[in-house]
Parts: structure tokens; sequence; C-alpha cells
């Protein structure tokens, strides 16, 4: 009997799991607002990024603004359910310790002036990020969630 038992496990196992998956959805519905959000807030980016060859001190209210702004959507993205993916996205990108705009940041911030070569290097990286929120947003399944 145990054994007529355990070979049926996996079969009613896999049909559970199916089931589930095809009952509900893995990811978050499209969202307007977080897609909007996504491609202003790259342009806002962008253009603070470009100031980065002037000293940080002048620019310091428009570097807070991006701050805020960023973590108000990433406060956005990560209460909203089945939305971990894109919640890990801006994580990434916020980061102040990593590569890419929250790590582009602090280091303006430790050495006061960078380099334009490097600003126009992180900028394409940085966008490309940008790129990926907003393509997973606008390829999320319309509709209410």
């Amino acid at each position: 009997m145990t054994r007529l038992y355990l070979k049926k496990t996996p079969a009613f196992l896999l049909a559970c799991l199916l089931l589930m998956a095809a009952s509900c959805s893995t990811i978050a519905k499209f969202d307007q607002y977080s897609y909007a959000q996504a491609t202003s807030l790259k342009v806002d980016a962008m253009n603070v990024m470009s100031s980065a060859t002037d000293s940080f001190k002048l620019h310091t209210t428009e570097v807070t603004q991006l701050r805020t702004n960023l973590s108000k959507i990433y406060e956005y993205e990560k209460n909203k359910p089945k939305n971990i993916v894109t919640t890990k996205m801006w994580s990434v990108l916020i980061d102040s310790t990593g590569g890419s705009l929250g790590g582009f940041l602090t280091r303006w911030q430790k050495k006061n002036t960078l380099d334009t070569a490097f600003i126009n290097q992180s900028k394409i990286l940085i966008g490309e990020s940008f790129d990926q929120i907003s393509a997973l947003e606008s390829g999320k399944i319309k509709g209410a969630n």
C-alpha cells in the first residue's frame, strides 16, 4: 500500500502545482503609474548625472529630490502584490553601495566631481537599467489587478 501511495503522490503534487499556476498570475498586472514613473525618473536621473562634472555641493537639492523620488517608487512597487521582480530591479538600481544609480550618486558625493567619460558610460548602463524596468512593466498583462 505504501508503494502505491508514493507513486501517486508526485503526480498529485504536479497536478496541484499546475492548477495553482493556471489559476493565479505570478506577476503583477500592468500599472500605468509604475510605467510613467520609470520613464520620468530615467529622464530625471540622466539630467542629474549630466551635472556630475560640477561640484556635488552645487546639486545637492536635485540629488536629494531624485533620491526621494526613487525611494517613493521603490516603496510603491514593494507594496504591490506579486511584484518581486520589479521590486528587486528598483532595489538594485537605487543601492548606494552598488554599481548602478545609487552607487553613482554616492561616488559623486565622495569625489565631488566625476570625469565626463565615466559619466557618459554610467549613463548608458543606468539608462539600460531604467529601460529594463520600463520594458518589464510594459510587458505585463493589461487589466485590473
